[in-house]
């Protein structure tokens, strides 16, 4: 199966201070705890939504993707995770099937899950992020 599940949403936002009230005080959903992800210039808050989660994306810098985006489209949905095994052989498949990739191979992302962005140009217009989650201890054995 080359698609387990939508990992998660993400979402740009300028402050990750002023966005989260918005969904767990007012939507009342649990903050699951937030991490810097310095390779991609981010700081990024998890939300649990029913049985899938929303990544908030805030810039560490103006020369973050998460800058640009947000400079060019303003904030919000910034891309759909999908939940994959084997990411590498994923990648290959993508390519093979004539998808254009941002990423040749996968790259360490939040929660240290391997990632890799298939260009948007190839998708009709959506950015998706193929995301293959690390074995929790517990599953390792």
């Amino acid at each position: 199966m080359m698609i387990k599940n939508i990992d998660h949403i993400g979402i740009a936002v300028k402050s990750l201070d002023e966005a989260l009230p918005l969904y767990t005080e007012t939507l009342k959903l649990k903050l699951e705890g937030i991490e810097t992800v310095e390779s991609q210039g981010v700081k990024v808050a998890f939300i649990l939504a029913g049985n899938t989660r929303l990544e908030l994306l805030e810039a560490l810098s103006p020369a973050s993707p998460i800058a640009k985006f947000i400079e060019k489209r303003g904030e919000g949905i910034h891309h759909v995770a999908l939940g994959v095994e084997d990411i590498e052989d994923r990648i290959k498949e993508i390519k093979e099937a004539g998808l254009r990739m941002i990423d040749d191979s996968s790259r360490k992302g939040a929660h240290n899950a391997d990632v890799a962005f298939v260009h948007p140009k190839s998708t009709a217009g959506v950015l998706y992020e193929l995301c293959e989650q690390a074995l929790s201890k517990e599953e390792q054995k």
